[in-house]
């Protein structure tokens, strides 16, 4: 078995926090699919390994074996997989075919559970498949009346509720471009975004409730109905108590009350190219206006299943939740896990409200079997020393789910000391721009602490130093050195790809190179070929000319029982850089000098003395994105004495106040 294939010998670093049994192995997806794909082709792949190397040498053979073994629903099998893979960017995926991407989603219409809503302050509902697919046709009954076509934009400014999934399937379903900014964003944020695509209806909600308040968005509505000229009619879902004016926008209609209830049995699923547009998705905007990505339907279709199916082990019989945003394509991959029939739990509120335990409690009550978050939830619960399997029936639960930012090895012992020692943890990394993974998560491998296990399948990722060549065992940029189907079609109203080739293509097109570079700082183990992620590289500070990845700090810091939460930045200072480290306390303590040294002295012992930070400070707060990603490129702007633009993307944008305070006295330090 080639999980044997890590134990053997004595040159790992440390040894797995967990292997899979040999049962675990056998019922894994991905089993069935290596053997599926050995009796289509004649192969005798054995591994992992050996299956990856064949998705990348072979990527015509994997990627039909993936259209296959996935059930892909179309009324046309593709001409060919691809036309292409010297252009890049311009590969075009499955030329020929016609399919709909919510009919891929929609394909059960049975009596099991698609979807369980459990909000802050709303009681717990649900909705079957063969009811959610009764909702779909409605509203994509209201949508044709309304006069949405083909390749016609629908947007969203809502919560992670039903009626979320509804209206993106609903608007899929008839060919129609969903583009998605969450309720928690403000009204010039979501302008900035939806403004630029031009929605021909936007679906919205008058508030939502977040930590025990409830916030009224309906200003925020009008603002965005009022700056969108595009805008022929507006749905609204009720979602507080009481009488909003977002009821009375002009044509505006109920959700409820949109479509027409007589016409519920049959949805008309548009045959559409692979191509087709059916997600525009959003950069973050901490660096300047938001980028619109449009991406294919059957790229996104396929490497969405290769994922939740493959490398996530989705089953019919799963019951998965993430801690998400339908801003955030996490979102976006968890309504991909429709597909194999899974039951979704949209779970709607402050995670940690009104306590640590709150999801917990949600696993034991809806036997959840996959839970996803992000680093910071985990790193949040380990450094207040919760025990969620001491409280709480965790038999159900057989993986954790984890993205956003790179989780420490203490994170990943946390999760097995503390959750299960049983169960997978799918670390996971890629990006909006993929609407995916380029690592992450293999349920036949063991998981070693602070690891990606493994390259995704038919991503065919590498690690450059700065002259553009592969590294092993140093930390370098993470690349892609072939076209994906995922990639961006293009970026919405840039004609001649001028943005898009910039924003992944040029780095290292003066080395002679011509790879998609992603902007994360990553490290590949020669001993496990894992990989270590070290944030985004261009939030990598470069002190003295040593590359210095932020996490690396975060790693050793966070683990003092004094600090809560830090974030580091560089700042430009007498002709190199210097390291700042800003430290929000946990309660009662405070920052001594005493303090300070030992900071210093553990970061000189744990990570280099190029790591120590030239200043430690205070703060009352670290700014996170809505997704839960600290924004260090936003503080390294304030620092550096440039402009912050896109606050509104921020969770907490009121915490870069602190630091726009701090600068004349970091200026004369």
């Amino acid at each position: 078995m080639e999980r044997f294939a890590y134990l053997v010998g004595t040159g790992l670093r440390s040894k797995p926090l967990w292997i899979p049994s040999g049962e675990r192995v056998k019922q894994a997806n991905l089993t069935r699919f290596l053997a599926f794909a050995n009796k289509t082709y004649g192969l005798s792949l054995g591994s992992y390994l050996e299956l990856y190397r064949w998705s990348i040498e072979q990527p015509n053979d994997f990627w039909s074996a993936m259209w296959e073994y996935a059930e892909i629903l179309s009324s046309k099998k593709f001409d060919s997989v691809v036309d292409d893979l010297g252009k890049f960017p311009g590969a075009k995926w499955f030329p020929g075919a016609r399919l709909n991407f919510a009919e891929n989603l929609l394909r059960f219409r049975d009596e099991r559970i698609a979807l369980i809503s459990r909000s802050e302050g709303r009681d717990r509902s649900s909705l079957t498949y063969s009811g959610l697919h009764g909702s779909v046709a409605r509203v994509a009954n209201g949508l044709r009346q309304t006069g949405v076509r083909p390749g016609d934009r629908v947007a969203g400014y809502l919560p992670n509720i039903e009626e979320a999934a509804t209206a993106m399937l609903a608007s899929t379903s008839i060919g129609a471009v969903w583009a998605c900014c969450g309720a928690e964003l403000g009204s010039g944020a979501v302008l900035d975004r939806l403004g630029q695509v031009k929605p021909k209806v936007l679906f919205t909600v008058d508030g939502y409730v977040y930590k025990g308040k409830k916030f009224d968005i309906s200003s925020n509505v009008k603002n965005v109905a009022h700056g969108i000229p595009s805008l022929e009619k507006i749905v609204t879902i009720p979602r507080l108590n009481g009488e909003s004016g977002v009821g009375q926008l002009a044509n505006s209609v109920r959700f409820d009350e949109f479509g027409s209830a007589k016409e519920t049995s049959n949805i008309r699923f548009e045959q559409l190219p692979s191509d087709h547009p059916v997600y525009i998705m959003f950069t973050s905007g901490t660096t300047g206006k938001p980028k619109c990505m449009v991406q294919g339907a059957a790229g996104v279709l396929l490497n969405q299943l290769k994922e939740t199916q493959l490398h996530a082990d989705v089953k019919k019989t799963d019951r998965i939740t993430y801690i998400t945003s339908p801003s955030w394509m996490m979102w976006n991959w968890l309504m991909s896990c429709l597909a194999a029939g899974a039951t979704l739990v949209l779970y709607d509120g402050n995670p940690l409200y009104p306590e640590w335990d709150t999801m917990w409690r949600l696993v034991q009550e809806e036997n959840i079997t996959i839970l996803g978050c992000s680093a910071s939830y985990i790193n949040h619960l380990r450094t207040i020393s919760a025990k969620p399997s001491k409280d709480y029936d965790l038999s159900s639960l057989r993986e954790i789910s984890q993205t956003g930012s790179p989780l420490s090895t203490e994170g990943f012992e946390w999760v097995y000391r503390e959750v299960k020692a049983d169960l997978h943890l799918n670390s996971i990394s890629g990006g909006t721009d993929i609407n995916g993974c380029f690592a992450g998560g293999v349920p036949i491998l063991p998981v070693f602490g602070g690891e990606l296990q493994a390259p995704g399948l038919g991503m065919k990722i590498n690690v450059y130093d700065e002259n553009g060549q592969p590294v092993v065992d140093r930390m370098g940029e993470l690349v892609c050195e072939a076209p994906t189907p995922s990639m961006p079609l293009y970026f919405w109203d840039d004609p001649k790809n001028e943005r898009y080739r910039e924003a992944y293509f040029e780095y290292y097109r003066a080395k002679g190179k011509n790879v998609w570079r992603h902007g994360d700082f990553v490290l590949v183990h020669g001993d496990t070929g894992g990989y270590t992620f070290y944030g985004r590289s261009d939030a990598v500070i470069k002190a003295s000319g040593v590359r210095v990845g932020t996490s690396e700090i975060y790693n050793v810091v966070e683990k003092l029982p004094e600090v809560a939460d830090s974030l580091v930045v560089g700042q430009n200072w007498e002709g190199d850089q210097r390291i700042i480290l800003f430290v929000k306390l946990s309660p009662n303590r405070k920052l001594t000098e005493e303090l300070k040294e030992k900071i210093k002295r553990v970061i000189r012992a744990e990570a280099s003395p190029k790591h120590v930070p030239a200043l430690i400070l205070e703060v009352p707060d670290i700014p996170y994105t809505l997704n839960m990603k600290k924004v260090e490129v936003a503080v390294a702007n304030i620092v550096n004495n440039r402009p912050v633009t896109n606050r509104d993307v921020l969770a907490n944008p009121e915490s870069l106040d602190f630091y726009t305070q701090l600068l004349p006295q970091l200026q004369g330090k």
